[in-house]
């Protein structure tokens, strides 16, 4: 007989499959409505762009993305259970790891996106391969000074993961004068590809921990993934920059690109919707980090027969995956789907998206506060997920719209700022000890965040769509 969480599993990839058939009937139907109408690729100097071209990047990014988060997912489930149940580390102690990389990944995220502008993404993207490869060779000393250098080198890896190869994708696709409706099929299709790999990754990892009984192989397969990612990268992507990047004048007179930094925070500082992108962001994924943390504890609270009976912590992760899955797919829908008008256009359409998506993540985690019931907390935390699963796409496309080509990497970094912030000074006054009032604090965060983004970013939308297609052959 099933158990709760298997039968939740097969209904959740059964869903996934239903709008995996209509995600695909409504893109084919899109694609062959945009081969008669296409106002978009005629606007940009008369020729449109070759569907080869779409094809072409929409490939490049998305192989070297899976390869990417698969070696991050491959880490991610065994991290914690490597520091304190393998190397025997005191649960504070491995906090103070969780810590260093949280803090060191907030005090490189500026110089990041500074350098990637300057000297260029792609080769941001190659350094990200061995950052994240020397990480995982720290990681298996089992000598605490290693471990720390292995955290900070994994703090400066997260900050280009989550800011560089975005940026990168942004940048060609604008080079290639690709709408912007394309280019938020290629950011869903992402997350979709996402959810496909963290499923498969943590399958893959708990066969290796079975066959080796050592939590280090994951890590041993995440290199492997990694010098894979460098010859993809090396072979198959081309280089992109900032607005003055590529020029060698500044680099000796300002190492650390102050100026430039200043610039940068000038720009967010007088923009009231790039103020609303970076609160947005500090609050979600800062919100989604403590997440991680929590989920566990708070099912366990929840399960009457925990301890007796372990909870399948593999099938809940996947069924997390799933609905991140399915909320990547509902995105793609509504945006095919979603009225093209010049009263309702598709950054209009995403600000929406962006209110939205913190509200009902807001609302979930105040259900799963409230209720003391195991499924129902279950179900707020795969609702969370789904939220998730629409956040990348939808927060994608508002920095690669909103943000300037010159600044785009320095300024998706800087948000990152804040959220590395936040989520330290929450781990240092002790998450797991406070599970209700961290959730809490969250639910608020983000309800605060829906709002401020219908009143600031919402209204003001549609007077930057002109603007927006004036730069984009940047």
């Amino acid at each position: 007989m099933l158990g709760f969480y298997e039968l939740q599993l097969i209904i959740l990839i059964s869903a996934c499959l239903l709008f995996l058939l209509v995600e695909r009937h409504v893109s084919t139907r899109k694609r062959t409505t945009a081969k008669d109408h296409d106002p978009d690729r005629l606007e940009n100097g008369g020729s449109t762009t070759p569907v080869n071209a779409l094809a072409t990047l929409t490939r490049r990014y998305l192989v070297v993305y899976a390869i990417v988060m698969g070696a991050d997912w491959l880490q991610g489930p065994y991290v914690y259970s490597l520091y304190h149940e393998q190397y025997e580390l005191p649960e504070r102690m491995v906090a103070v790891l969780f810590v260093t990389g949280f803090m060191s990944a907030g005090l490189t995220a500026p110089l990041v996106g500074v350098w990637a502008d300057q000297h260029g993404r792609r080769k941001l993207c190659l350094v990200f391969c061995f950052t994240y490869l020397f990480t995982c060779f720290c990681v298996t000393i089992p000598y605490l000074p290693i471990l720390l250098l292995g955290r900070i080198a994994g703090g400066i890896s997260t900050s280009i993961l989550f800011s560089v190869f975005e940026s990168w994708l942004v940048s060609a696709a604008n080079s290639l004068t690709i709408p912007s409706s394309d280019l938020s099929t290629i950011f869903g299709r992402a997350t979709l590809v996402n959810g496909f790999v963290a499923t498969a990754a943590g399958v893959v990892s708990n066969q290796f921990v079975s066959l080796t009984h050592s939590f280090v192989s994951p890590f041993v397969a995440s290199a492997a993934l990694l010098v894979l990612a460098y010859v993809v990268i090396k072979a198959s992507w081309t280089e992109n920059f900032g607005g003055s990047g590529g020029a060698t004048i500044v680099g000796g007179s300002d190492p650390f690109q102050l100026k430039r930094l200043a610039q940068a925070w000038r720009i967010v500082r007088a923009d009231p919707m790039l103020l609303v992108i970076g609160l947005t962001q500090t609050c979600f994924e800062g919100s989604m980090y403590l997440f991680v943390f929590l989920w566990v504890p708070s099912l366990q609270e929840a399960s009457p027969t925990f301890p007796a009976i372990p909870l399948p912590l593999g099938y809940i992760f996947s069924s997390f995956m799933i609905s991140m899955m399915l909320g990547s797919l509902l995105y793609t829908v509504i945006c095919a789907w979603a009225p093209g008008s010049p009263t309702d256009s598709s950054l209009t359409i995403h600000a929406k998206l962006s209110s939205i998506v913190c509200a009902v993540s807001g609302l979930a985690l105040a259900v799963s506060v409230r209720s003391p019931e195991e499924s129902t907390r279950f179900w707020a935390f795969c609702a969370f997920e789904a939220c998730v699963g629409a956040y990348y796409p939808v927060q994608g496309m508002l920095r690669g719209t909103l943000i300037a080509n010159e600044h785009r990497a320095t300024l998706s970094a800087l948000f990152r700022v804040p959220l590395n912030v936040f989520v330290v000074v929450s781990l240092l006054t002790g998450v797991s000890s406070a599970r209700h009032a961290v959730l809490s604090v969250s639910s608020l965060m983000l309800s605060f965040s829906a709002i401020m983004t219908a009143f600031f970013l919402v209204g003001r939308t549609e007077d930057v769509i002109l603007p927006e297609q004036n730069h984009r052959p940047a």
